[in-house]
């Protein structure tokens, strides 16, 4: 069995303050891809940087405080790649990827854009970037018999069943038209499946992030934006998949919950 979570941590010397390093502690994930690390390593505790019984990769974005991603997998990966080749984005901290038995497995934070701003054009040249460097990672990954999964924060909710206000939000920055058919493209051209919807088809949801604004979280108004997209083959091979919602508010140590996969190899 292949177990592997994915979380935007919203800063991980915050979150690790507030419950991550009891979470991964607890956790039976072989392979954890974090988001919006926001830290450099060496700003890192040590048990925060390189816990015990994990390797880890820290990738942070050259603009200080922003963005950044990691990989901490339990076994030491045969080979790490940082980017996907194009240089806006190579050291914007956005990308990760690791190689372990069988299965490649990424950590991906998208731009989360801004309706009408330069930003929005970020997210855009961003996603223009890396639809053709998802295909050819599935094309290159199967003719060396592996499988692929990209675990992050899209920053993109699909369908209406992915966030709560979809009325509202038409407009906006994660819903927009252009947006979701780019995931639709990731699906159908580069040949990719969202392995939670596909395991819950019916169900509104499950959301993975909450505003911390209000009562977001209590009124479970979230966003399904945390997505593990996997090739087919491995996606074939998910048994179970689901969102480590925390108990209450007080308990969140991120804005964003755990998404967990777990996979029969």
């Amino acid at each position: 069995m292949l177990q592997v979570t994915s979380v935007n941590v919203n800063g991980l010397r915050a979150a690790a303050k507030k419950g991550f390093v009891e979470w991964l502690a607890q956790t039976d994930a072989d392979v954890v891809c974090l988001q919006e690390v926001r830290a450099e390593a060496a700003q890192l505790a040590e048990d925060v940087r390189a816990p015990e019984g994990w390797f880890t990769v820290h990738v942070p974005s050259a603009a200080k405080g922003r963005a950044g991603v990691a990989l901490y997998t339990r076994r030491e990966p045969d080979e790490v790649r940082t980017g996907f080749g194009v240089e806006e984005f190579d050291d914007s901290g956005r990308y990760v990827e690791a190689d372990l038995p069988g299965v490649t497995v990424a950590s991906l934070y998208l731009p989360s854009g801004e309706a009408g701003t330069p930003k929005q054009d970020e997210k855009y040249r961003f996603m223009d970037a890396f639809l053709p460097y998802l295909s050819e990672l599935r094309a290159r990954s199967a003719a060396a018999g592996r499988e692929v999964v990209v675990c992050g924060d899209w920053n993109i909710a699909h369908q209406e069943a992915d966030l709560k206000n979809w009325r509202g939000n038409r407009k906006n920055a994660g819903f927009l038209p252009e947006e979701r058919a780019w995931l639709t493209r990731v699906y159908e051209e580069a040949e990719y499946v969202d392995v939670v919807r596909a395991l819950h088809p019916d169900q509104e949801g499950p959301y993975s992030w909450w505003s911390y604004r209000g009562r977001a979280f209590d009124n479970d108004t979230g966003w399904r934006i945390d997505l593990l997209v996997a090739t087919r083959g491995l996606a074939d091979r998910a048994v179970k998949a689901y969102v480590e919602r925390a108990a209450s508010h007080e308990e969140r140590w991120s804005d964003h919950a755990p998404v967990t996969a777990v996979f029969d190899l």
